[in-house]
This record gives C-alpha cells, sequence and structure tokens, in this order.
C-alpha cells in the first residue's frame, strides 16, 4: 500500500474510533461483473473476487466494532440472470457458507449467521450448506452477520404483516395494539436487524434497489463509485465518519464539516433518507 495511504487509512481509523460506531451497517456488494468486464474477465471472477473482498471488509467491522452487517449478496430479481451465471454463482455460495462454519475467525469473535430471504426459492445444495453455517453459529451473539440471498425487501415486509394477521386471527394480538414491534420481530434477521444506521452501495448507482426498506427508513446512504472488488478501507471509514457527522448534526443537511475533508466525497453520494433512493 501507498505510504501516504496508509497513514491516512490510520489517521481516518483513530478519527473513527474516537466517535460513535453504527450498530448497522448494510452492504449493496455493486459491480463484481463490470469490474470483471472491464478487464476482459469472466463475470465468474470478478464474483469470486467480490466473494474474497467480503473476507476483508468482515474483518474491517469486527476491528471497527460494529456489531451487526447485512450484505445483500442475492436478490429476487437476480434470478433473471442467465442459468450460466445463475449456477456459478450458487456454487460460490454453497462454497462460501461452508467455508464460513469451519472458519476461525467467524468462532473466535462469535458471529451469528443469518441468511434471509425466500430460501426455498434456492437449489437444496445451497440451502443445505446455510443449515450448516446456521447451525454452527446459533449459539453466539457477539456479532450478527446476516446475508441476503433471494431477498425482496417488499416481500420480507409482506411476510411479516401476514405473520402478524395470522396471530390476530389466532387471537394472540389485538389489532388496536399492532404496532412496529410486531412488524419488526417478523423481519428475516437476527441482532439489531430491524434498524439500519449506515447503508454503503458500492458501483456508483444510487439507488437501494428494494434492500432493507423498512430497516433503512431513516438510516443515511452513502454511495461509492468503486467497484465491489477495489473497495477499500479508507472507503468504510469514510463512509462512517459520514454518518458520524450527520450524527452530531442532528440529521441535518446542511454544510459539510465536522472534519470532514471535501475531497473524501468526490465520487460518493450521501442521502439522509435511504427509503428515498428507490
Amino acid at each position: 500500500m501507498n505510504p501516504i495511504l496508509k497513514l491516512y487509512e490510520s489517521l481516518l481509523m483513530k478519527e473513527v474510533k474516537r466517535g460513535k460506531i453504527p450498530k448497522h451497517l448494510a452492504i449493496i456488494m455493486d459491480g463484481n461483473r463490470r469490474y470483471a468486464k472491464r478487464r476482459g474477465l469472466p463475470v465468474y471472477v470478478g464474483h469470486m473476487m467480490g466473494s474474497r473482498k467480503v473476507e476483508e471488509v468482515l474483518n474491517w467491522c469486527w476491528e471497527i466494532g460494529i456489531r451487526n452487517v447485512t450484505l445483500y449478496a442475492f436478490s429476487t430479481e437476480n434470478f433473471r440472470r442467465s442459468e450460466e451465471e445463475k449456477t456459478k454463482l450458487f456454487q460460490l455460495l454453497e462454497k462460501e457458507l461452508r467455508r464460513i462454519a469451519r472458519d476461525r475467525r467467524i468462532h473466535r469473535n462469535k458471529v451469528k449467521i443469518n441468511v434471509v430471504g425466500k430460501l426455498e426459492l434456492l437449489p437444496e445444495n445451497v440451502r443445505e450448506a446455510i443449515k450448516i453455517a446456521e447451525e454452527s453459529t446459533k449459539n453466539y451473539s457477539n456479532f450478527h452477520l446476516n446475508v441476503a440471498v433471494a431477498y425482496g425487501g417488499r416481500q420480507e415486509i409482506l411476510d411479516a404483516v401476514r405473520e402478524v394477521l395470522k396471530r390476530v386471527e389466532r387471537g394472540e394480538i389485538d389489532p388496536e395494539e399492532i404496532s412496529e414491534e410486531h412488524i419488526n420481530s417478523f423481519l428475516y434477521g437476527g441482532g439489531d436487524y430491524s434498524k439500519v444506521d449506515l447503508v454503503i452501495r458500492t458501483g456508483g448507482e444510487q439507488r437501494l434497489s428494494n434492500f432493507l426498506p423498512w430497516q433503512a427508513a431513516n438510516s443515511t446512504a452513502y454511495f461509492c463509485d468503486v467497484y465491489w472488488p477495489q473497495f477499500r478501507k479508507v472507503d468504510l471509514l469514510r463512509a462512517i465518519r459520514t454518518w458520524q457527522w450527520r450524527q452530531r448534526a442532528g440529521g441535518s443537511n446542511g454544510n459539510i464539516d465536522g472534519g470532514i475533508n471535501p475531497n473524501d466525497l468526490k465520487g460518493a453520494k450521501v442521502s439522509k433518507n435511504a427509503a428515498s433512493e428507490g
């Protein structure tokens, strides 16, 4: 690494650790395919490099102290991709889930794994790998990792509402007393999953693509131009520092200050209300 960049990273880390740390970080890992195509590589190579980046980013999150991370791995819309790409993606997903189940870092840090989405849509081998990963970490609670697979945010809300209505029919919940907490209790994930503090999207797109619409209603969204395999620790730290500034500013949309270097925000766009980004 460039020594100047290394120094900047160290200074950023110190600054971030002096502030409040987001409890729940959600990441839309976009740009794997474009990264591969721009280099003349097969698409699946981009996905492989993206999976390696996940390992790096999780280590950074644990080092910083972020206790809940949700990763957007495969949406319901992704089922429209070619059979060849889906097959390779599912093979990679199965491999990574089985690796996670025996990863020493996962067990050393006591990370609980939850895979969230319409899992019945997935191939049997992937569902089996999910069971292994979740079962091997079910008693952990230091950190939570939610992996969104075959996930659609609107569908998650519909499923939660249906569960609430079932309990109303059985007389377990008074219709007049239905609250946000009832919906929260039937969302897919674990930990502090019901509320997202910061959403990061790589790849240059400025939308949230039906990712955690309920949870991210009042979050800060940070859009980063780099493709996911190129995502750096300084990019993560800049996003967190921007969130910290928003917290200190009380969520206002005023001028950027509070220690933020305007040059940090070149190529990145920030939104206070993630839900408004679509």
